[in-house]
């Protein structure tokens, strides 16, 4: 059977995915239930550029599950520096692990690897593109503060330009009920045009601005960004917009007290850290989540029943 893949959120309908969020929030519930159901499976772990979070997130999620983890943090270790393709990493991968996750600083490489793979492939971000598995992190995070992913207005803001997490987040919350954007940006960082014209056809509605203080009041959902200095060519550049918009307490005032605060982190001081004791504040419970939806994401590619629905 042909292995599937997640290469971008589109890869799972709604539905699908609305599956997978009550799968983690069963896994949260009963994490002992679920601690061998991946016994004998293997991940592969291939990070071609630096990661924190997103590495040991999915390392945990497969240890948590009863699997084991191979892999490399550091490209130099591997066959890449010897010069072995992409594809022929995948295939010969793919002959020791029963799934791939891959983060790589070139658009389109976890599309090329699942091409080669024989398992199924997951894209843990790849250049400015996708991040798909953050998207679905932000999810679980929204249905854990919000009754349900509709009716919302969500707020982006910062590096819209670069910003992976945010492409990924925006076109897939765009498929849910009444979803409006708020994109908050300097003139130099704004989304995509992609991203937009994407909108524009399902008929989302967005408006731009560069004030983070006129538009917090409306919010339901603040995403903020870190300028990500690993994207620009010019340092200059880097250096005049990295502080452009800075969230603090005084800010948070004038904010709804049931709006959620969220972030893909790491955060460098767009989030003053004054913030961080705000009930609001829940992009530190984002990591958590992160490792839940994971865990779910590897059951449903791996085809692994829900013990606690047979």
């Amino acid at each position: 059977m042909e292995s599937r893949h997640l290469l971008q959120p589109s890869d799972f309908s709604i539905a699908e995915i609305n599956d997978m969020l009550r799968l983690a929030k069963r896994i949260i519930q009963n994490p002992i239930a679920y601690s061998e159901v991946c016994k004998g499976k293997v991940l592969a772990s291939l990070f071609y550029e630096p990661s924190t979070r997103t590495k040991f997130s999915f390392d945990t999620a497969m240890l948590r599950l009863g699997g084991q983890v191979i892999g490399f943090s550091d490209p130099t270790t591997s066959s890449t520096a010897k010069g072995e393709t992409v594809a022929d990493s995948a295939l010969t991968i793919s002959k020791y692990a029963d799934i791939i996750v891959v983060r790589h600083p070139k658009e389109g490489t976890a599309r090329l690897m699942s091409k080669h793979a024989e398992c199924p492939v997951i894209n843990a971000g790849d250049g400015g593109h996708m991040h798909p598995t953050q998207t679905l992190t932000d999810l679980l995070t929204i249905v854990s503060y919000k009754p349900e992913i509709k009716d919302l207005t969500v707020g982006v803001c910062g590096d819209l330009k670069f910003g992976r997490t945010i492409h990924s987040l925006v076109t897939c919350l765009a498929r849910f009920e009444n979803i409006r954007f708020v994109f908050i940006s300097p003139d130099e960082l704004k989304m995509p045009v992609y991203v937009k014209d994407e909108l524009n056809k399902m008929g989302v509605e967005y408006t731009e601005t560069s004030s983070l203080d006129e538009s917090i009041g409306s919010l339901d959902i603040l995403y903020m960004s870190r300028v990500q200095r690993e994207r620009f060519i010019s340092e200059e550049d880097y250096l005049r917009l990295k502080d452009y918009f800075i969230l603090t307490k005084e800010k948070m005032k004038h904010a709804k007290e049931d709006m959620i605060v969220m972030h893909p982190l790491p955060r460098v001081n767009e989030i003053a850290t004054e913030v961080d004791s705000d009930p609001r504040a829940v992009y530190f419970h984002q990591v958590k989540y992160g490792m839940y939806v994971r865990m779910a994401l590897i059951m449903t590619l791996l085809g692994i029943k829900d013990p606690l629905c047979e």
